[in-house]
């Protein structure tokens, strides 16, 4: 059955319009706090949602959800010490799941097959494995997904797509995305650190599908610094932007990618670079004489925190910081004249007037993830097809995948479409898990 169609077993949770829907929560993380609880907030009186059980493994978390969503819901609220238990007592129609990066799949496949729709954030998947076995329990459900890729629900991207797509903006030649800040604290916990003890959590529970390891409060907790846990800086800042080449070029992943970086500045015991240069080729597998350049570049020891996403054409450029298209860098008359050419510039326009991108882990607040959360309800009303489907997630994750394989090997590497599998030096990619 479709996303968009309608049946029994969409109303096994939804019964009507007129039903409200009971929310869950999947791990009480600094992201649900700061994002999906002001998100949430904004629309939930409006289209009859309730926020009734907090599931985390870490006692600590799972009391401070349920007292926090108590006070802003003015009722108890049913705090879970798994995910098994709150779907086993039916609790909820749909969850928002916040947990550790490789966590994120395995999750979202509980979830449905619990039979509830699922906002999961981002990054999607960590491994193919993961990426494959969440899109295919996702596709045999009607349950309604939406990837924490909010871009995707901002004025600016759509006008941004809609302009590309149209033609008007011609070819992409070359797209050039930048993510930097200095910020020695950034993922770590250390007030934190020294109150998560072993016994108030269930560490087994918390590896899922990773390798047995001992109890290690940072790699619970600064999970996004140490892999197998997480990628950091592709899963957490690339996945984002490299989600808008996906979608804007309409290609569901790189043809290739070679990768670079290492840990420059901070050297606190963290296993996942500070600093990368990621290089993307895109186009047709079938047709190499199409094409164009993604760079990604990222560094936590420099920086102001203003992500950037220009994209480049023959005429000009589209820069998603501005807004605008300008004849930038464009053919001009001059050049043209040279090869008996005509000049190629792009007019000057903004693309609308819109959400600005808040790229502070705090970006809760905003109107582009709230914008991004409400698409989601309202999804969940209407049964149809919310802005970022599973499918975003899948394409994005293979990005990221690529980018970590090329980072770990030195290789160029490629994409397997038949397998859906990850190459590297002409194998299937297999990552390392052991942290």
């Amino acid at each position: 059955m479709g996303a968009n169609a309608f049946g029994a077993k969409s109303y096994r949770n939804i019964l009507g319009a007129n039903d409200r829907v009971r929310v869950g929560v999947v791990g009480f993380s600094d992201r649900h706090r700061s994002s999906h609880i002001p998100c949430f907030m904004n629309h939930y009186k409006e289209l009859n949602f309730d926020l009734v059980a907090v599931s985390d493994i870490w006692k600590k978390r799972r009391e401070d959800g349920a007292a926090i969503w108590k006070e802003k819901m003015g009722h108890d609220i049913v705090a879970c010490r798994n995910n098994e238990e709150m779907y086993d007592k039916k609790l909820v129609d749909a969850v928002f799941i916040g947990t550790a990066d490789f966590q994120h799949a395995l999750h979202a496949i509980e979830a449905v097959k619990a039979g509830c729709d699922a906002y999961v954030e981002k990054p999607f998947a960590e491994t193919m494995e993961d990426n494959r076995a969440a899109l295919k329990a996702i596709k045999a459900t009607d349950r309604i997904i939406q990837i924490g890729s909010q871009r995707r629900s901002g004025a600016n991207y759509h006008a941004a797509n809609e302009f590309i797509r149209s033609g008007k903006f011609g070819p992409i030649t070359m797209v050039e995305l930048t993510w930097n800040v200095n910020q020695p604290g950034r993922w770590r916990r250390t007030a934190l650190l020294p109150q998560l003890k072993e016994e108030d959590t269930d560490w087994k529970r918390f590896l899922m599908n990773r390798p047995a390891d001992k109890f290690d409060p940072r790699k619970y907790l600064e999970f996004r610094l140490f892999w197998p846990y997480s990628s950091g800086l592709p899963g957490q800042w690339m996945s984002h932007q490299i989600d808008t080449v996906n979608w804007f070029s309409g290609l569901q992943h790189p043809r290739s990618v070679v990768a670079n970086g290492g840990i420059y500045m901070w050297k606190d015991g963290r296993k996942n670079w500070d600093t990368i240069t990621s290089v993307f080729d895109y186009g047709p597998s079938d047709d190499m004489s199409k094409g164009f350049q993604v760079t990604f570049g990222a560094r936590m020891h420099n920086g102001d925190e203003r992500p950037a996403e220009i994209y480049y054409s023959n005429g000009g450029e589209l820069n998603l910081n501005t807004n605008k298209v300008t004849p930038t860098g464009g053919l001009t008359k001059r050049f043209a004249d040279e090869m008996k050419m005509q000049p190629n510039l792009l007019p000057e326009m903004s693309l609308s007037e819109v959400e600005k991108v808040v790229a502070s882990a705090n970006t809760g607040g905003d109107n582009l993830t709230s914008n991004h959360v409400r698409n989601w309800m309202e999804c969940i009303r209407s049964r149809k097809q919310t802005n970022a489907p599973v499918e975003a997630g899948y394409s994005h994750s293979i990005a990221v995948i690529m980018t970590n394989a090329a980072a770990h090997t030195g290789a160029k590497v490629t994409f397997d479409e038949k397998k859906q599998e990850v190459m590297a030096n002409g194998k299937v990619f297999k990552y390392n898990l052991q942290a």
